[in-house]
């Protein structure tokens, strides 16, 4: 595995960990399906995976609590069709089955379960290009040198549309900044998440509370602005008057591989036989996670896939 910086400290990092999207209903199939099939196997491995490495990645299922503005109608239509369990409270809509997880411990996590079993990631270590013969790939060129592997796959998330270079084709996938702020209490200060167009708070065990986030399209700029902070620190204080009496501790972004719809792209290149492309999850990457990892896996040995994956190719 190569990365031109830290493994896993872009977007995968800088993220809420939000288990779900945040208005589902609001989504298409092929973004549902997705996290949805991810939901289930965080529930199955969080343990697991605890257990292996020695890190929790706080894996909760304390609910999601959204708040208007909304189509109550749709929203509760969507969960009857879909089977999510959700209640009126409130003047709004709890989906008690969403969960979350503390992105930076995941992280670690699946670093070291993935140096456990072997694996090997190069870090600071930057894709140049790829060397390539008889429609396959020869070789990769990196900055530490070139290497050399049966099947490749691009997962760079907003910079996969680079690294690709003349082989990205008609791949819409652009960095979405987003900014976060984080508020430290004593104890957690609410039970779920909170919900309320377009803005999120999440609780942490040890009292930390997420507050996010924004959505801008500004190329690869990653500086935070005070703009932003006083937008969401606003925002927040509607949902949780006792932040206004609190400064955030601390300000960061990230950048969201940006993509048409929400639905990442996840297929065999159509040109090159031993390229593979997943990603363009956008704001969901975590969340669909293990179901893109699983298809991946389906794609590179053959196996059947759990529902037809065609939407997701690369045309």
């Amino acid at each position: 595995m190569l990365d031109k910086g830290a493994v896993g400290a872009e977007s995968s990092w800088a993220g809420g960990g939000i288990l779900s999207p945040l208005c589902p209903w609001d989504y298409p199939e092929q973004v549902t399906r997705l996290t949805e099939l991810g939901r289930k196997r965080y529930a199955d491995s969080m343990g697991e995976l605890y257990e292996s490495s020695g890190i929790d990645p706080e894996f909760e299922t304390g609910g999601m609590l959204v708040l208007p503005p909304f189509d109550l109608h749709v929203a509760m239509k969507w969960c009857e069709t879909h089977q999510v369990e959700c209640v009126e409270q409130h003047g709004g809509l709890f989906l008690p089955e969403v969960a979350h997880v503390r992105n930076p411990r995941l992280v670690q996590a699946l670093r070291k379960r993935v140096e456990m079993l072997g694996g090997r990631i190069l870090e600071g270590c930057e894709a140049l290009g790829f060397e390539v013969r008889s429609g396959k790939i020869s070789r990769l060129m990196a900055s530490g040198g070139a290497l050399q592997a049966d099947q490749y796959i691009v997962t760079a998330g907003a910079w996969s549309k680079q690294v690709l270079g003349e082989y990205a084709l008609n791949l819409e996938i652009k960095p979405i900044r987003g900014q976060m702020l984080l508020f430290k209490f004593d104890a957690p200060p609410i039970k779920h998440i909170l919900l309320q167009d377009g803005m999120y708070l999440i609780p942490r065990r040890d009292g930390h509370l997420l507050v996010g986030s924004t959505l801008e399209d500004v190329g690869f700029d990653k500086q935070v602005t005070e703009e932003a902070k006083l937008s969401l620190w606003q925002h927040a204080q509607i949902l949780l008057p006792a932040l206004r009496d609190m400064r955030p501790v601390r300000h960061w972004s990230g950048l969201r591989p940006g993509s048409p719809g929400n639905v990442p792209v996840m297929c065999r290149h159509p040109h090159l036989e031993n390229l593979y492309i997943n990603s363009g999850h956008f704001r969901y990457g975590v969340t669909m996670a293990p179901a893109s990892a699983d298809i991946m896996l389906n794609l590179l040995e053959g196996w059947q896939q759990p529902f037809d994956i065609s939407e997701y190719r690369l045309i």
